[in-house]
């Protein structure tokens, strides 16, 4: 069994349960943060269901899944806990074993009670130290905090637990050793954001997009980066940027909707941002299209995804110093500014389209004939209002 090294980097996720999401459907999050930026889709049909899954886009993309969802309404993702193994000796080679575990979760699992029994079943040590997050067709909503040896389930339905509906695993388990792990302060800052969410009844997948992957507040020292903005993009003006959600090893996002109990499952789909997340742009796909995946986020012959790849390249723009700790430090001007040019304010109409035209195509969607159709001529506009907007306002060509 292999140990992952992917528990050098960190992640924020969340879990909201039907009961308390404006159209009853659970959602599933994930924040990820990695040392391999470049990310993609992949669409599987190597098992028992098909899956569409987040993977590293290298030659071991058939191998691993950092998160996704399949065609029985199953979804699952990861963040490293860092203290579920503490005292335990047990050394392992090797990397990558959680994103072998999901991958085998999303080929085999139809429900929470599946993918328990999996994790029961697999060899011990398992090689992970991590919070794996699930959610089913059943309603069924849950984190297992997993070790070398074994878990513990931490049930997102149960109102003791969840008493606004959210549960947040940053990189630490609640049921390892106090104080230990990682990721304290970014959990306060979901914590507040899902709060605040819960409040206004928000927990809407554009809302929770913005306010978590796009979250510039500071839990800890009170910063905001919104605050006395540069007043153009031609600016530099550095700001601290450690510990916030988003971060410069901030890679992908994944939010997938559910569906209620005894809905059909292929209703479920998932929104992805793929790149840095305050630089490109949230799409969604559903597994009820079948293939191709859109273009745009699909891995080339050169490994890359061209939307991953013109994300990296507006990236370089915010950190523009390699030396150092320059990784660091955000020029923000490069991302807000007051005459609103920033990368970041220049794609929220870019993203408000393609919202409202997902939208639209929600409620158009009636029959399973008509429904892979018209996501499939959205996959289509989705690849040809991307390239061209990309072109228009970055003058980046994307090669799809």
């Amino acid at each position: 069994m292999l140990f992952a090294t992917e528990n050098s980097e960190g992640c924020t996720t969340f879990i909201i349960n039907g009961r308390y999401t404006p159209d009853g459907r659970p959602v599933l999050y994930k924040h990820r943060d990695t040392g391999t930026l470049d990310n993609a889709l992949v669409f599987f049909t190597d098992g028992k269901y098909s899956y569409i899954g987040l993977v590293n886009a290298t030659e071991k993309c058939d191998s691993m899944v950092w998160g996704g969802y399949n065609s029985a309404g199953f979804a699952i993702m990861n963040s490293v806990a860092y203290n579920k193994n503490i005292g335990d000796t047990t050394r392992m080679d090797g990397d990558g074993q959680e994103g072998i575990i999901m991958k085998l979760a999303l080929q085999n699992c139809a429900t929470i009670d599946d993918f328990e029994k999996l994790l029961t079943e697999l060899p011990k040590p398992l090689g992970v130290d991590t919070n794996f997050g699930v959610i089913d067709g059943q309603g069924g909503a849950a984190y297992f905090e997993t070790g070398h040896q074994g878990f513990s389930k931490i049930d997102v339905n149960d109102p003791a637990i969840a008493p606004y509906g959210y549960v947040i695993r940053t990189n630490h388990a609640f049921t390892g050793p106090i104080d230990k792990g990682a990721g304290y302060i970014r959990y306060a800052t979901a914590n507040n954001a899902l709060y605040m969410a819960a409040a206004m009844n928000m927990y809407d997948p554009q809302y929770l997009i913005n306010n978590i992957s796009r979250n510039l507040t500071h839990s800890l020292t009170g910063a905001n980066l919104w605050e006395n903005l540069p007043s153009e993009s031609v600016q530099t003006d550095f700001r601290p940027f450690e510990d916030f959600i988003p971060r410069n090893s901030s890679a992908s996002a994944i939010l997938v909707r559910g569906v209620r109990k005894d809905e059909d499952p292929s209703n479920t789909m998932m929104w992805t941002v793929l790149g840095f997340p305050l630089v490109t742009v949230a799409t969604p796909v559903w597994l009820a299209a079948g293939e191709p995946l859109p273009s745009i986020f699909t891995i080339k012959d050169n490994f890359h995804a061209p939307l991953c790849d013109a994300a990296m390249k507006l990236k370089e723009r915010c950190f523009p110093i390699r030396r150092g700790s320059g990784a660091k430090y955000i020029n923000i001007a490069a991302v807000i500014n007051s005459e609103k040019t920033g990368i970041m304010q220049l794609l929220k109409p870019v993203e408000d389209e393609i919202f409202q035209k997902a939208k639209e195509l929600d409620g158009r969607m009636t029959t399973e004939k008509q429904r892979t159709g018209l996501i499939r001529d959205y996959y289509k506009w989705l690849d040809s209002y991307l390239q061209e907007t990309y072109k228009k306002l970055f003058g980046i060509v994307m090669d799809i």
